[in-house]
C-alpha cells in the first residue's frame, strides 16, 4: 500500500477551504493553520488536523492561499521559514505582486526551502469540482517533485519557467481580462433590460454564440438572476487585484487605460452598504441600477 502524502495548508479563506476539502478528498494527509480564528470543524471530521505554524511548516509540501502581498510577506518571513522543514516545498497559491514573488523567492533560497509561484485560476468551485487551472514558475526540479501534489488539485497546470514573478504576471493578465468581462456583462445585461428583455434569455442567446468560456457561462448566470452571496471571491479582493494590476503595468512602462474606470468601480462598490460584501461580479449593480454616472 502507498504511504499517504501528508500535507499543509495554510489560509482559509473561500479559497483556502476549498482547496482543504479537494486535499482531503484526493487522499492526503492534512494539516491546516489560519492567520485567524475560524470554524473548521466540518475539516476536521474529514480528517484534518489543526496545528501551529511552526509545525505545519515541518511537511515536505506546504500549501498557501492567503489573501495578499502582506499576509504573505508576513507568514513566510525569514524567521518562519527558517525553521521550517529543510528541502520542504512551498506551493504558494495566492495572487501576489510579482515583486512580492520574486521577495519570497529569495527567502525560501536563502532559507533552503523550495518556492513554487503557482496562482490559481478559477472559483471554489472550480476546486471541489476538479477543475482547477494553475499556472506554476520555479526550478524544475521543485516543480517536478510537486507533481505528485498539483496533479491531484487541479485539471491543468501550465509551467511558465523559473522565473517566479512570471507566474504572478501571468494570473494578474488573466483576472484583467475577466474583471472586463464582469463589466462587459453587466452593461450589456443593464442595456437589454432597460430595453425590457430578460436577462437570462439574453445571457443564454449570449453563451450559446459567441461567448462560451467560463467566465460568461458562469458570472453571466450569476449577474442575469443577481446571484452575488455567498461570495465565491470578495470585491475587496477584486479592488486588490485591480492595483496589483496597475503597479505591474507601470513597472512595465504600459499604461492600461481601462484599469482606472475598473479600480473606480470597485471603491464604489465598497463603499456601498449594498454591494460591499458581496461577489466581486455584483460590480455589474453599479450600472444596473445607474450607480455611476
Amino acid at each position: 500500500m502507498t504511504e499517504k502524502i501528508r500535507v499543509s495548508l495554510i489560509g482559509l479563506g473561500s479559497m483556502g477551504t476549498a482547496m482543504a476539502h479537494r486535499l482531503l478528498e484526493q487522499g492526503f494527509d492534512l494539516d491546516i493553520w489560519n492567520r485567524s480564528p475560524k470554524d473548521i470543524d466540518d475539516l476536521i471530521e474529514k480528517g484534518a488536523r489543526k496545528v501551529e505554524l511552526s509545525e505545519a511548516l515541518q511537511n515536505d509540501f506546504v500549501l498557501s492561499l492567503l489573501s495578499n502581498d502582506q499576509a504573505a510577506l508576513e507568514v513566510f518571513g525569514d524567521s518562519n521559514l527558517a525553521s521550517a522543514k529543510s528541502g520542504a516545498i512551498h506551493i504558494n497559491m495566492s495572487t501576489l505582486s510579482p515583486e512580492a514573488s520574486e521577495t519570497l523567492a529569495a527567502r525560501h533560497e536563502a532559507q533552503g526551502v523550495g518556492y513554487i509561484a503557482s496562482p490559481v485560476l478559477g472559483r471554489p468551485i472550480a476546486i471541489t469540482s476538479g477543475k482547477l487551472l494553475i499556472v506554476v514558475a520555479g526550478s524544475e526540479s521543485d516543480i517536478q517533485k510537486a507533481t505528485v501534489v498539483i496533479e491531484k488539485i487541479s485539471a491543468q497546470h501550465w509551467n511558465v519557467g523559473a522565473d517566479h514573478s512570471r507566474a504572478s504576471l501571468v494570473k494578474l493578465g488573466v483576472n484583467y481580462n475577466l474583471i472586463h468581462a464582469l463589466q462587459a456583462i453587466g452593461e450589456s445585461v443593464a442595456l437589454v433590460e432597460a430595453g425590457g428583455e430578460d436577462a437570462n434569455t439574453f445571457m443564454e442567446i449570449l453563451t450559446h454564440t459567441a461567448f462560451t468560456g467560463s467566465a460568461y457561462a458562469g458570472y453571466g448566470p450569476m449577474i442575469a438572476n443577481r446571484r452575488y452571496s455567498p461570495a465565491g471571491f470578495s470585491m475587496e479582493l477584486g479592488l486588490k487585484d485591480v492595483n496589483l494590476i496597475e503597479d505591474a503595468a507601470s513597472h512595465l512602462g504600459l499604461v492600461l487605460p481601462v484599469a482606472k474606470v475598473l479600480q473606480n468601480l470597485f471603491e464604489t462598490a465598497l463603499i456601498d452598504p449594498e454591494l460591499k460584501d458581496l461577489d466581486w461580479s455584483a460590480i455589474a449593480e453599479l450600472t444596473r441600477q445607474k450607480k455611476i454616472s
